[in-house]
């Protein structure tokens, strides 16, 4: 009877606990489990949870945290008399996906006064939490793609690593697990080594520091490490991360050798070059063909802008320039007239181009003087003007030949462009002048039905259908011409 009391208190003692209890009997039957150990199982009851530990086994699968499954339940192990603790058990019902659980066991085996088991209690505690959160951070250190290790401060060895650190290093997961921060030695090389060591054995911060780690091929690597305390589970770590400075110190070089090449490039080409900031166009370099043909050297060039310099003769041309390529980034083959540091007006064709170097935006402009093509173009155009100005004794396709060469398209391809009698070079030019077919006609003197047919020869030369398709090939052929006016 007093037995019987003592058990009846015992489970009321017990009952309001947070930890789960189960008791078992030696004959393997569950005859209680308080409110707590219940939860933890998914269970409303007893009769859910199972009468028996052969039950109980039907109803719930259990795996160790090795992934092996138990020969012997943590409550036959019970029963047995076995004395155990953080037994660490994955718990699911095979029929109910909704129970899941991971419980930390431990047993209790209370004997009478001649030694014979008189209470068998199987003590759980529920961490599933805590190991989601495990595995989450498993998960995500393994998924890092920075280097990192982690030592477990007791005793300076390696429990986890990486795949970034492996992939770093050239070492197998199993050459770093196990082994010691000195045999896998992540502070090798390091600047303040000593700083480091003493930061590790009192399990403080250790600040980011250049080290030097010896790889399993004999080679080394540059890097930064640094070493963050952390608990892994309940126990004291040191996170270590690491920076490859391999790869950095080999950017740079490509970088600086790159840059290198750019400004001997920039230095010897033979047409002028300026290199100016994308912001404001305050030049930061010319070349010295910019100061052959437009006379201005470093010292009066450089750290002031095109406006500053007075480069363009016309202003409002230089404005628009610096908003085209500002806007888009670019401008090639623009035809201009700058002026030399004397004064002198030179035509030039100005191209532009927005450029990264380092992690500034620059604006490369070149600049070529186009001068004395042009005045061989004015005077060979004003020696055929001369020719035409009386063109009775000409043959028809000689005059064609003249026109075309008075008025070029531009285009460097010449014998691409269709070729276009005078009448409808005059059509062309008055068209993309902005004048309809009557103003044409009467311009010409001509009829509008003249008019018409020659710009449809015209429309099929160009291989265009519509007028705005004729204005748009026109202007950028060199039309309208001051010529045909």
């Amino acid at each position: 009877m007093t037995a019987t009391v003592d058990r009846h208190e015992l489970r009321q003692i017990i009952a309001g606990l947070s930890e789960g209890v189960i008791l078992v009997e030696p004959d393997q039957s569950i005859t209680y489990a308080n409110g707590a150990a219940l939860a933890m199982h998914g269970a409303a009851s007893l009769d859910d949870l199972g009468e028996t530990v052969d039950a109980y086994r039907e109803r719930f699968a259990l795996r160790y945290r090795n992934n092996h499954a138990p020969n012997h339940y943590p409550m036959e192990r019970v029963v047995s008399g076995e004395t155990f603790h953080d037994v660490i058990v994955e718990v699911k019902r095979p029929d109910r996906g909704d129970v899941d659980f991971v419980h930390s066991l431990r047993s209790l085996v209370a004997t009478d006064r001649d030694g014979q088991p008189s209470c068998l209690a199987l003590i759980l505690k529920d961490v599933s939490d805590q190991f989601e959160a495990e595995e989450r951070f498993e998960k995500t250190f393994n998924a890092n793609p920075a280097p990192a290790v982690i030592c477990r401060l007791s005793d300076l060895r390696h429990v986890k690593v990486n795949i970034g650190f492996l992939e770093m290093t050239g070492y197998t997961r199993d050459a770093v697990l196990g082994r010691s921060v000195y045999e896998v030695d992540v502070l090798a090389g390091a600047k303040n080594r000593e700083l480091a060591i003493s930061r590790l054995n009192e399990g403080g911060t250790i600040p980011q520091m250049e080290a030097c780690l010896d790889l399993p091929d004999g080679g080394t690597r540059f890097v930064i490490v640094a070493g963050q305390p952390m608990e892994l589970g309940d126990e004291p770590c040191m996170l270590f991360t690491f920076a490859d400075l391999d790869l950095r110190r080999k950017a740079e070089t490509a970088l600086r050798q790159s840059e290198q090449r750019f400004a001997t490039a920039f230095r010897l080409t033979p047409v002028p070059t300026i290199l100016a900031r994308a912001d404001g166009f305050v030049v930061t370099g010319i070349n010295e063909a910019f100061t052959r043909v437009f006379g201005g050297g470093q010292d009066r060039v450089v750290g002031r802008t095109p406006a500053e310099l007075g480069l363009w003769v016309e202003d409002a041309a230089r404005k628009k320039f610096e908003e085209t390529v500002s806007r888009i980034g670019f401008v090639h083959g623009l035809e201009t007239c700058l002026r030399h540091e004397n004064g002198t007006a030179l035509d030039c064709l100005v191209s532009a181009e927005r450029v990264e170097i380092g992690e500034e935006t620059f604006v490369l402009l070149v600049l070529q003087d186009i001068t004395e093509r042009k005045r061989s173009e004015r005077d060979l155009f004003g020696a055929i003007e001369a020719v035409m100005a009386d063109t009775s004794w000409f043959s028809r396709g000689l005059i064609e030949k003249l026109a075309n060469l008075r008025h070029p398209t531009g285009n460097a391809d010449d014998a691409a462009q269709p070729s276009l009698t005078l009448r409808e070079r005059q059509i062309l030019d008055l068209i993309c002048s902005g004048l309809d077919d009557d103003a044409i006609a009467k311009r010409l003197g001509v009829s509008r039905n003249t008019v018409r047919n020659h710009a449809a020869a015209l429309y099929r030369k160009l291989d265009v259908h519509k007028r705005a398709d004729a204005i748009v090939w026109g202007r950028e052929h060199g039309f309208p011409t001051s010529k045909f006016r």
